[in-house]
């Protein structure tokens, strides 16, 4: 009886165990299910909730901003004017008498206030740049001529730290352009019942907007990409004689030897080619005033660097001779090329011209010629070298 008392036993703990886990499975595990089911719906619920909420935020801010754009769009107008005084009546000013002097600090309270000014509205002018696409467009060169002029300044006597990411910003507003994307452009639309077309600077169907532009990459950014691609841009605009006096109206001349002393070798024959289109130039008038920006110790200095290097090519050493010699013929400048040494460089250049060189070889005699040195006493030294 004890052997069937314990089976009883062990056939009862495992019914009843068996009748426990039948009882989890049909009861328990549906009950849990259902509580994490509720619970991921009223979570999904709380998400597309929220989702809704930050949608609905970002449209109001959308129309509240298209609603003061609209209210303040008048505002540009007077703006502009003001930008315009400005640039013509101080800024311009100031980087002309910077450029005859050659100096690198302010020279008076008046100009180190000029400068403090345009470091603090520089950044707020290129944020403006975002509303450009919805501005007319007639307006936009008064900006980047604003924006030009002041970087000049900025450039002139420093080269501050916390002016950096504002420059980098701005080259890369100005290169790409801007465009409106999105609930904005849709609010606009709708708003304005027309299509705000993009703000083109650096690649604008307008020369006089597409050369400053390419003035302000070329003394903003850092990036080879897009120096490369504005010296090209600039290249072929100084092939028009329109070209050719924005290069003046513009005084160009500090911004590309900015890129010839530079590590970034690529970036040499850019600023050659420059210098030598406007060198080419037939218009008497325009040469004479490119001379005069060129004469003066910066650029001799620029270009002594320049031919220390043993390795130019052969087609930039005749350019900077083309160029040098026709500053030789202005008598003023026959003591920079002493003070620079450049009458030496031009001697030593065609004392080892090899035959071909006779492109080089005329521009180099003709050099030595109109700064005074005699023919025999060139011949003479050459024969000594031999």
């Amino acid at each position: 009886q004890e052997p069937l008392d314990t089976f009883h036993r062990a056939f009862l703990y495992s019914c009843s165990r068996g009748t426990e886990r039948q009882f989890h499975k049909v009861f328990i595990l549906p009950t849990m299910l259902v509580t994490q089911l509720k619970f991921s719906i009223s979570r999904l619920y709380e998400i597309k909730q929220r989702s809704k909420i930050i949608d609905l935020k970002t449209e109001i801010t959308d129309v509240v901003d298209v609603l003061q754009l609209l209210l303040n769009s008048k505002v540009y107008d007077p703006l502009t004017i003001l930008m315009d005084w400005i640039s013509d009546q101080h800024l311009r000013k100031i980087a002309v008498q910077e450029d005859r002097e050659g100096s690198e600090k302010p020279q008076c309270a008046e100009e180190n206030y000029t400068l403090e000014n345009c470091m603090k509205l520089l950044p707020m002018v290129t944020g403006q740049l975002q509303w450009m696409p919805f501005v007319d467009s007639k307006l936009h060169i008064s900006v980047i001529e604003f924006i030009y002029w002041s970087l000049r300044q900025i450039g002139t006597w420093s080269q501050s730290a916390r002016m950096r990411p504002t420059m980098e910003r701005l080259a890369e507003v100005i290169f790409k352009g801007v465009v409106q994307k999105g609930s904005m452009q849709k609010c606009t639309r709708k708003s304005t019942q027309s299509k705000p077309k993009p703000a083109l600077f650096f690649k604008s169907s307008s020369m006089p907007l597409r050369f400053l532009s390419t003035l302000v990459v070329l003394r903003t950014t850092k990036q080879v990409n897009y120096l490369t691609q504005a010296f090209h841009s600039l290249c072929v605009d100084l092939k028009t004689d329109e070209g050719k006096m924005l290069f003046l109206q513009y005084r160009c001349v500090p911004i590309i030897l900015s890129h010839l002393t530079t590590s970034k070798k690529c970036l040499l024959p850019g600023a050659i080619n420059a210098l030598f289109e406007m060198a080419m130039t037939s218009d008497k008038c325009y040469l004479k005033i490119f001379l005069d920006y060129c004469s003066n110790e910066p650029f001799f200095h620029a270009f002594s660097v320049v031919l220390q290097n043993p390795k130019l090519d052969i087609w930039i050493l005749e350019r900077i001779c083309y160029i040098l010699q026709k500053l030789s013929k202005i008598k003023n400048n026959k003591n920079i090329f002493e003070l620079f040494a450049l009458r030496h460089m031009i001697e030593e250049l065609l004392r080892t011209a090899r035959p071909g060189y006779f492109r080089i070889s005329v521009d180099a005699n003709a050099i030595l010629r109109n700064l005074g040195v005699a023919k025999s006493d060139t011949a003479s030294q050459q024969t000594k070298n031999k």
